[in-house]
């Protein structure tokens, strides 16, 4: 290949095939795409089933485009803190099945940030291409990040500086901890299939940065403010607002451009997910006066105990803070008398020994200080090698309900 500014072919003693100019006059044109309607679905999955059967969900071009756009202005415009911009490096460690990876390829790639996939979520090739390609943006489960901090090459790595978003599950506090100790800029997102999926995010804003360490760890764990464009409400059963008091929970219900508009031929479904025009996430939250909402549990994982409702998050929350426990998933198990109680699946950590009575005197603590209410106290553990995941990574309860 010779280059040369000048109209006129320099003398030198080489043999070319062609001209470049004269290649492109000769070419053929490209292929012309047809244009089509931005309203053609673009995307079709099925949610994961974890709280019972899959259901199919469909997005259009349209829907993925400003997606994509509120995210890049939600994620990239908080300069304070978290902030997804031209000089990351981006690995995703969710699947584009689960949701479009949450749709975050898309806003990598409008950025043209350097992109890093990892195929199969080995911590071994993880952890090495972190360090290796100085990988600084992720978003994963929080069993993947409890994978990757447990592994023993991860104390050989910098894991300084990586933002990553969790979502999927509730990120406890202990692994905010156990992520924040090691530097990891960690923080909370929130979605779901039917939502495209992200509607909040819990990043912080320069006053929230002023806090002390505990508050911002709290304000990291929270599920976070809407994304632009999310019009989002915080429910009772009658369909009024609930107080922005963070103590009054409801269930919440989204407006966004992005909505699924309906399950895949499923009419009943959908009449439920859409009922009264707002669509239904069947997560149950409270929310303050900053605009943060809060989720304490899915309205089908909510443990009715007599006349009290037991999160099931905030006991896993309080099981994970144990410090011989590694991991833990809670269930309503029926009972005669209560109606439900709380059972808990937990795996404890290697070289550690753990009884129940242990684990109740431990969630005891949090009931006398009033953390949880007393009912808690009821209770059953059962220990288990492992708790089984969908292909996503989160805690399948419908297979724990199956046992």
């Amino acid at each position: 290949m010779l280059l040369n500014d000048s109209s006129t072919p320099p003398n030198h003693p080489f043999k070319f095939d062609n001209e470049y100019e004269k290649l492109l006059a000769e070419a053929e044109p490209l292929q012309e795409f047809p244009d089509f309607d931005e309203n053609l679905r673009a995307t079709t999955f099925y949610t994961t089933g974890t709280t019972g059967m899959p259901k199919g969900v469909f997005f259009s071009h349209r829907q993925l485009v400003l997606h994509t756009l509120s995210g890049l202005v939600s994620l990239a415009s908080n300069r304070a803190h978290g902030s997804f911009h031209r000089d990351d490096v981006y690995m995703p460690l969710t699947p584009m099945f689960h949701v479009h990876a949450w749709g975050i390829p898309y806003m990598a790639t409008m950025l043209g940030v350097k992109q890093v996939y990892p195929g199969k979520y080995a911590p071994d090739t993880i952890l090495r291409l972190i360090d290796q390609e100085k990988v600084s943006y992720s978003h994963c489960v929080p069993t993947i990040m409890h994978m990757l901090l447990k592994h023993p090459n991860s104390e050989n790595v910098d894991l300084s500086g990586w933002k990553v978003i969790i979502g999927g599950a509730a990120l406890p506090k202990a692994l905010c901890l156990a992520a924040l100790a090691r530097g990891i800029d960690i923080y909370s997102g929130y979605g779901l299939s039917e939502t495209c999926p992200i509607l909040t995010i819990s990043m912080l804003n320069p006053e929230e940065l002023q806090q002390p360490p505990e508050e911002q760890t709290t304000l990291r764990c929270r599920t976070g403010r809407p994304f632009a464009l999310v019009h989002l409400r915080v429910v009772n059963e009658q369909f009024r607002d609930v107080p922005d008091d963070d103590l009054t929970s409801g269930e919440v219900v989204v407006r966004t451009p992005w909505l699924t508009p309906s399950y895949l031929k499923d009419n009943v479904n959908s009449e439920k997910l859409w009922a009264g025009g707002w669509l239904h996430t069947g997560d149950v939250a409270a929310r303050d006066s900053r605009g943060s909402i809060r989720i304490t549990d899915r309205l089908k994982d909510v443990i009715k105990v007599g006349g009290e409702w037991l999160s099931s998050l905030e006991l896993e929350d309080i099981l994970i803070s144990h410090p011989a426990v590694s991991e833990a998933a809670v269930i309503g198990q029926p009972n005669d008398r209560w109606g439900e109680v709380p059972l808990a699946f937990v795996v404890h950590k290697e070289n550690e020994t753990l009884t129940a009575k242990q684990l109740i005197a431990h969630v005891r603590e949090f009931i006398d200080k009033g953390l949880v209410p007393g009912e808690a106290i009821l209770l059953k553990v059962q220990f288990v090698g492992a708790l089984e995941k969908t292909s996503v990574g989160k805690v399948n309860k419908q297979a724990l309900r199956g046992k």
